[in-house]
């Protein structure tokens, strides 16, 4: 019994400073990326490598996604608001919704679950293989040229696709709204301009833009991490989709919280 519980005070000491070693690794790696971006040369191509990865190669499921929320949302509320006889708040609300919450988050986790699993895979193969250690010993850090290119991208990126999921998911509502549902087009949209404003859009491309800096040093965080080979790369690659996700969902929270007091 006595054996017992020294064991499990062990694990226990044991999982905390794992937890403070871990957080004082991933504290380096981004001061590391901090200094590096700010810090010639500028690689550039490299970036927009990454904007066209991240941006142009997630627009057809961002349209995916985006249109069908946009959609599966007009029909929810739609049931609750002809009871009350507000049908003209449907487009005004929808588009609320979509510009504050579901187009930054919902893009942060397909990024999160796409890209992010693609940046701990890319940097974990060569960490394995130890062509990061090839680049150092060419005089090429490798914070810059790796870790850099991928957070700015998502970083840029990430906004971007929020305001094309904003368009695309408003879009799809409208046409469930009007076409299906019956909701004359006019009395769709015209309470939009007297509802929303320019600060619930930014509040959406702010959250975006940190939701991209944030999947971007996850996953390039835990690619630089992988030991062990193949079987190592996958670990990595599945952590930088769950913190990725779980990051997304918890610090939208945080943001909302300060937003609308700042906006």
């Amino acid at each position: 019994m006595k054996q017992m519980v020294i064991d499990r005070v062990e694990g226990l000491g044991k999982s905390i400073l794992d937890s403070i070693n871990g957080l004082g690794e991933f504290t380096n790696f981004t001061m590391n990326t901090i200094y590096w971006t700010f810090k010639p040369p500028y690689r550039f191509v490299l970036l927009f490598d990454q904007l066209y990865f991240i941006g142009n190669k997630s627009i057809f499921i961002i349209f995916l996604t985006a249109s069908f929320t946009g959609a599966v949302f007009a029909f929810q509320i739609y049931s609750g608001f002809k009871a009350i006889n507000t049908d003209s708040f449907i487009g005004p609300i929808v588009a609320i919704a979509l510009a504050k919450e579901l187009a930054p988050v919902l893009s942060g986790l397909v990024v999160a679950g796409r890209c992010g699993a693609a940046m701990a895979a890319q940097i974990g193969s060569m960490k394995v293989t130890e062509q990061i250690d090839a680049l150092e010993v060419m005089g090429i850090n490798s914070y810059q040229y790796l870790a850099v290119p991928r957070i700015l991208g998502a970083m840029i990126g990430l906004p971007m696709l929020s305001a094309l999921f904003l368009a695309i998911g408003y879009w799809g509502s409208w046409l469930v709204g009007t076409k299906i549902l019956g909701i004359d087009p006019i009395m769709y949209t015209q309470k939009i301009s007297d509802i929303m404003n320019l600060s619930m859009v930014a509040e959406g491309l702010i959250k975006a833009t940190v939701f991209g800096y944030l999947i971007g040093i996850i996953g390039t965080y835990q690619g630089f991490t992988v030991t062990g080979g193949a079987e190592g790369v996958g670990k990595g690659t599945n952590m930088a989709v769950v913190w990725g996700m779980i990051t997304v969902l918890v610090v939208d929270f945080f943001l909302t919280s300060f937003l609308v007091k700042v906006l």
